[in-house]
């Protein structure tokens, strides 16, 4: 792995001239219009890319994006990979690998989820505090790289208490409807049924989702400072059952997706 990893990131090197990334940013169903935010000095297609896993779900574009957001140097996945496509964990979060050789300092995700808390909307950003794994395996697994990060890293504080508490102060100025939750990870690729939504909710999840999870656990392995945020596409758990598919989750976070850009946006712009 060390030596793919080191493969991929020298060709991303030759093709960029050296391009030094501050910030990693994943981007999810439906969420790659902050895109066109960025300032694109290079473009790269995933299947171009050594060793790189190939996006093989509507709404990811697969793309590498580089250039700057803010002001600020950035990485970006337009479109993720999913443990749901048959990829390994190790497969599905080889991109952050990449990233950390690159030299990113914080790491930003997003994603689509179902949500189950009652005080949420459709169209709400959920700002996530923690999660529950409930993937059957972690990226972790296997021998241990100690020039990556630690056999047994902490995850008392997996999400960066600085960048939430900044986002939801953007949220606020910006009039956004925004809260803080946990984020349940499942594998996907069958939304939930009414009674998994209900079990999700009695053990402590706001949110669901098919993702982010793996990517902060080798984020924070690396010791790297994480931010993840969803946008709620679908509500579960509730009466009258709501039928979902990935298309109405698709439009909902394009809907949306205006509202997580300005956020994202201003977040880069005040951290140092």
């Amino acid at each position: 792995m060390l030596e793919k990893v080191k493969t991929t990131v020298d060709f991303i090197h030759q093709k960029t001239g050296g391009f030094v990334p501050e910030y990693g940013i994943v981007l999810g169903s439906g969420l790659g219009g902050l895109v066109n935010e960025i300032n694109i000095h290079h473009a790269l297609e995933y299947h171009d890319i050594p060793n790189f896993p190939v996006s093989t779900v509507v709404g990811h574009t697969g793309r590498l994006i580089l250039g700057t957001l803010s002001g600020k140097k950035v990485i970006a996945l337009q479109g993720r990979f999913h443990f749901y496509e048959g990829y390994t964990m190790q497969e599905v979060t080889f991109p952050i690998r990449v990233f950390i050789d690159l030299g990113i300092k914080r790491l930003l995700v997003s994603n689509a989820a179902g949500g189950m808390n009652p005080n949420f909307k459709i169209g709400d950003l959920v700002l996530i505090n923690d999660h529950i794994n409930l993937f059957p395996t972690n990226p972790l697994i296997g021998k241990n790289i100690e020039a990556w990060g630690p056999r047994f890293p902490d995850m008392s504080e997996p999400y960066c208490p600085t960048m939430l508490a900044t986002a939801k102060s953007i949220a606020d100025e910006q009039g956004v409807r925004a809260h803080f939750g946990v984020y349940a990870g499942l594998t996907g690729p069958c939304f939930e049924t009414p009674a998994e939504y209900r079990w999700l909710r009695a053990i402590g999840a706001d949110v669901v989702g098919m993702s982010t999870v793996p990517e902060i656990i080798v984020g924070r392995h690396a010791g790297i400072p994480c931010f993840a945020v969803s946008i709620v596409t679908d509500l579960g758990g509730f009466e009258p059952i709501q039928k979902v598919s990935h298309e109405e989750v698709l439009a909902v976070a394009q809907a949306s997706e205006k509202k997580l850009t300005g956020i994202v946006k201003e977040l880069l712009q005040r951290l140092s």
